[in-house]
């Protein structure tokens, strides 16, 4: 018996079958974890009753509609300060771990065959390593025979939590990125060219010859698209894959204000470098309890059933410690119109 249906045998018996308050729910924001929300909701529909309509549109956009109260919830890659979080009277907790790799589209470079550096990076977004075949990445690369071909670096033209992600690890690896760039949602890139979406950076690297961006990793591996390794803070260069995002999952502290948690650059010699967090937004004074009773009662579907979907997605799902912590908070911090708790139900 999931949570939800044990909650509501407690506040109403069986009086109130869940079907009875099947509906639509609307949702908007991050591009990261939308193929995931898809199969999510296509598996929790049955038996949820729940539609989820989710418009992939970029975290700013989410962001923004959740402040206007145009959507039932908000998605973010970027978590929202407390600051903001109190003006705009929202909840924020996390759905899913997810993890950026790099891309790349260059002639005779398999999948995970290029080694890449956190400071190279940087030095490429800078605009400071224009060709493949410049020493800094040869030197990484030895055996491999890189042309003389000018780099294309493509990042996120919208306001985008994973251009968020991406940022904050090179500027955690990079003071000149960190002091010339900085983090945000959207920056002023100092080269390269933009694209609307994970999709549209995956889609602008697959057909651009010598092109690098950064994606969401199902977008990669859907996608069929050519990463590279990465090095970690340990020094070691890892391969993208389930095993290395979860090993920096581990070393997540959910202890910080709102589940904001910071899985950037984590320690650990098989630790993947850039893993983050992905987050709902609710508003603590919904106008209708009913609508933001259904996004818990579906994302109380997702925590309890929907971790093989993730991970067959190579997304990480939230600690089962965590998701209880988080409907504890649904519980504590929503209130309806009424005064009452909008979760459970009543």
């Amino acid at each position: 018996m999931s949570f939800i249906s044990k909650i509501a045998g407690v506040a109403l018996g069986c009086a109130l079958a869940l079907p009875a308050l099947a509906q639509p729910v609307t949702g908007a924001g991050a591009t990261f974890p939308s193929p995931l929300y898809q199969k999510w909701s296509e598996a929790a529909k049955g038996p949820t009753g729940i539609t989820l309509n989710y418009q992939s549109v970029g975290s700013g956009a989410g962001q923004a509609q959740i402040r206007n109260r145009t959507v039932d919830f908000g998605a973010s890659d970027a978590p929202m300060t407390d600051a903001q979080l109190k003006e705009n009277n929202l909840l924020q907790f996390p759905a899913t771990m997810g993890s950026l790799v790099t891309i790349v589209n260059l002639p005779g470079v398999a999948d995970n065959q290029m080694k890449l550096t956190g400071d190279v990076l940087a030095d490429i977004y800078l605009g400071k390593i224009t060709k493949w075949n410049d020493v800094k990445i040869t030197g990484l690369n030895a055996g491999m025979t890189l042309p003389d071909l000018a780099i294309a670096p493509v990042y996120r033209a919208d306001g985008s939590g994973t251009t968020y992600v991406w940022v904050s690890y090179l500027s955690a690896v990079s003071a000149e990125f960190k002091d010339k760039v900085g983090v945000a949602t959207s920056v002023k890139w100092p080269v390269g060219s933009g694209a609307r979406g994970n999709e549209g950076v995956a889609g602008t690297v697959k057909n651009t010859r010598g092109a690098i961006g950064y994606v969401e990793n199902a977008y990669a591996t859907q996608n069929k698209l050519v990463s590279t390794q990465l090095r970690n803070k340990d020094g070691n260069f890892i391969t993208p894959n389930t095993e290395a995002f979860v090993a920096a999952a581990q070393n997540a502290n959910w202890a910080t204000p709102n589940f904001a948690a910071n899985l950037i650059d984590t320690p650990g010699p098989k630790s993947w470098p850039i893993v983050s967090p992905t987050f709902i937004l609710v508003p603590k004074n919904p106008a209708d309890a009913s609508k933001t009773m259904a996004v818990f009662k579906f994302f109380d579907w997702a925590y309890s059933n929907g971790g093989k979907i993730a991970q067959d997605l190579e997304y990480i799902p939230i600690p089962t410690a965590v998701a209880a912590q988080i409907r504890q908070s649904w519980v504590t911090e929503v209130k309806g119109a009424d005064g009452k708790a909008a979760w459970p139900l009543r």
